[in-house]
């Protein structure tokens, strides 16, 4: 058991809903508990409630179709039980009225064809006209039971709704066409469809639905199915993956010949029936491993998108930091440039250095690197011109102050001449770079 659910891709989760789910409900057949549980999304409640909606004859969720499925006719396949004598010739006078008989009915069906056509554009025949087809089926359910009691559970919907069901749960659909006016109609319903067996394997197997010709949705089916005579039992079921009708019964029949003929249909169609929900649970698995696939592959290319969007950032932030390097080293190199032309601009518009003689000094000037100045100036120049010559040096800090050795002070940039800031001959200032 193990074995086969790993190969069918059962969890051991799925493996008890389906153990619960066929110990609740009796189906036997574990592929069809499987099929059932899959389509409810492995919900054990609700897939338990449908089954009993089901067997009480109301719509399943998934029957909201109001359009049957297409359903294939296959007269050459169908089987076709009915209880009239074989007609066939015995001896040269049988042989004769046999031919007779054949060229006779033949000429009255297609007489009797054409007149039905040509009357059918004459005559209206209110019964095309399927308005309420649940409330003709309802109807019909509720005026068969307070006259036939027990019967078969059945169905509380449409055709297409019954349709829909037998295709999606994958079950035989009996279909029973009832006619008032036939005259094997009230010992058919009173005998045969009463019986508990026949009861009892109906509701087992198949979902059964009925209608009256007289309505408009019974005379639809007729019409689909090709009713002849009445009361008409047909089985569908989902056969290389449509639904067929596979046998027809016509007239009355004992309960024992309609259980042969159920037990026979059945066992001839089981296989088909067996193969669609095979197909489906293939189809299943490999929906989940193409997910797996999808989810992986789907995994696989979001970790690749972000590594590559990580790789795109690291990138990015690289480029934007040698960006930001490149241009701190282009300002930089303007700002370079910009101070070696002003200090040029500076030295350009230093007055000249005055003669030796009265009114003038001498100051020694010690840059921070150890570099010596000297420079003779006026008592008469100010102080920024003392700055000014400073900085016009290429040696000189671009942000400085001027100090003197003793006592130490400070010399103001400003307009006080030398004289006033108390500076002597051979006085040695000093340089301070005050970003250092």
């Amino acid at each position: 058991m193990d074995l086969e659910d790993n190969a069918l891709g059962l969890t051991h989760e799925q493996t008890d809903k389906i153990l619960q789910f066929q110990d609740l409900t009796g189906i036997e057949d574990m592929s069809i508990c499987r099929d059932v549980l899959q389509r409810h999304q492995w919900d054990l409640e609700v897939a338990i409630q449908e089954q009993l909606n089901i067997r009480e004859g109301r719509p399943s969720v998934f029957a909201t179709e109001a359009r049957a499925p297409p359903v294939v006719h296959d007269h050459i396949a169908q089987q076709v039980f009915t209880d009239e004598p074989p007609e066939g010739p015995g001896g040269m006078r049988g042989l004769l009225r046999y031919v007779v008989n054949l060229v006779v009915s033949m000429c009255y069906s297609t007489i009797s064809s054409v007149l039905n056509l040509l009357l059918s554009f004459v005559r209206n025949d209110e019964r095309r006209l399927v308005t309420d087809p649940l409330g003709d089926v309802m109807s019909f359910i509720n005026s068969y039971t307070a006259r036939y009691n027990p019967h078969p559970v059945f169905y509380q919907g449409t055709y297409a709704q019954a349709l829909n069901d037998a295709k999606n749960e994958l079950r035989f659909l009996i279909v029973y066409l009832h006619s008032d006016s036939a005259t094997e109609t009230q010992n058919f319903c009173r005998s045969t469809l009463a019986d508990p067996e026949v009861i009892q394997y109906i509701n087992t197997h198949a979902l059964f639905w009925g209608c009256s010709v007289d309505t408009a949705e019974g005379w639809r089916v007729a019409q689909s199915v090709g009713g002849r005579r009445y009361p008409l039992l047909c089985v569908v079921c989902v056969r290389e993956h449509r639904m067929t009708v596979v046998a027809r019964s016509e007239g009355s029949c004992s309960s024992s010949q309609l259980l042969q003929r159920l037990r026979h249909v059945v066992a001839d169609n089981e296989p088909h029936l067996a193969a669609a929900r095979a197909d489906r649970v293939e189809r299943e698995v490999t929906a989940q491993l193409r997910a797996a696939q999808d989810e992986a592959y789907a995994e696989s290319l979001a970790a690749d998108q972000e590594k590559e969007r990580r790789r795109a950032a690291d990138r990015a932030a690289r480029q934007e930091r040698e960006n930001e390097d490149l241009r701190r080293r282009q300002m930089e190199e303007r700002r370079k440039q910009e101070v070696i032309e002003a200090r040029a601009a500076m030295a350009a518009r230093l007055p000249a250095e005055p003669a030796a003689g009265a009114g003038t000094v001498v100051l020694l000037i010690r840059l921070p690197g150890g570099e010596r100045l000297t420079r003779r100036f006026t008592l008469s120049h100010t102080t920024q011109d003392l700055y000014d010559f400073v900085f016009s040096h290429p040696q000189a800090p671009e942000e400085f102050e001027i100090t003197t050795n003793f006592p130490k002070r400070v010399l103001a940039r400003g307009t006080a001449n030398l004289l006033d800031a108390g500076l002597k001959d051979r006085d040695v200032l000093f340089v301070n770079d005050v970003n250092a």
